[in-house]
């Protein structure tokens, strides 16, 4: 654990929310998580337990380490509550949301809480803007799904300063990850090159190349893990598509980055994934 770090707080329960807590409790911080929807919250508990309780099932964690993780995550329905050494937003990803949410969190902490955005997108100095002190943010971007992947971007603003980027990267390395620096741009270093993966794949079905499931049975064949569309079905369709769409524009319409008229009818007709129970595969079985 990082001496400075006493507490965390991860405002947002969704997916996202519910992995960085779950990494937290389990390195030792007493965790609050809240969200706006207190069902969502309840949820991300139940599937923190469930994941514990697996990990334990397969030999990886104790009965003792699972109970003692859970122990440590408080949910918490007022957000004034909310006053700790390191606060995590992983909201939805919108702009003027996550902007609220850093500005409220920097009226109620102390001048040396580090407060950082998951942000997938959005360049850490423009949800920096709104702050009195930008030198205590910076951007923490876990991967999908937090407690699995283990690379974390550390992403400087413009005013981040060196001890903010410094606890960051300690405490990254301290719940197990491997963090990387970057400095501030629209997509950071993995999604910039990702966004590739997903655009091109979603053409080459557009323009009638190939169906979907070819793609992912050729890519996963030459050595990926999962094809680009089964990922968009984990990630979430809405959430790639919001990426995608957030990219495109940040860097001023490059065509590279322009987003797909068929993951736009995904979004449209609530094929958000995984999570929905449709995306491009159907959800009573998991995509092979």
């Amino acid at each position: 654990m990082v001496e400075s770090i006493k507490n965390v707080a991860v405002i947002g329960a969704g997916t996202m929310g519910q992995g960085i807590a779950q990494l937290c409790a389990l390195a030792g911080y007493p965790v609050m998580l809240y969200d706006t929807q207190p069902d969502i919250t309840k949820t991300a508990l139940a599937a923190v337990r469930k994941n514990l309780e697996t990990a334990v099932e397969k030999g990886k964690l104790s009965a003792t380490q699972k109970d003692e993780a859970l122990a440590r995550i408080t949910a918490v329905g007022d957000f004034r509550q909310l006053q700790v050494d390191v606060a995590i937003e992983a909201v939805v990803e919108k702009l003027e949301v996550k902007q609220m949410i850093v500005s409220e969190l920097e009226k109620l902490n102390a001048i040396d809480c580090i407060i950082v955005s998951n942000t997938s997108s959005f360049p850490i100095t423009q949800i920096a803007s709104v702050l009195k002190h930008k030198s205590r943010f910076a951007g923490l971007h876990f991967f999908n799904p937090a407690p699995v992947m283990k690379l974390v971007e550390v992403i400087r603003g413009a005013a981040t300063n060196d001890h903010t980027a410094r606890v960051l990267t300690a405490f990254a390395e301290s719940i197990g990850k491997i963090p990387v620096m970057a400095l501030d741009s629209p997509g950071f270093i993995v999604n910039r090159v990702a966004r590739l993966f997903y655009v091109e794949a979603l053409k080459i079905v557009e323009d009638g190349v190939s169906d979907f499931k070819t793609v992912d049975q050729l890519l996963k064949v030459s050595g990926f893990k999962m094809g680009p569309f089964q990922l968009m079905d984990l990630i979430g369709v809405d959430t790639n598509f919001a990426v995608t769409t957030s990219m495109y524009n940040a860097f001023h319409q490059e065509p590279k980055f322009r987003p797909s008229r068929l993951q736009q009818q995904k979004v449209d007709a609530g094929h958000h994934g995984k999570k929905s129970g449709k995306g491009f595969y159907e959800y009573s079985d998991s995509p092979q």
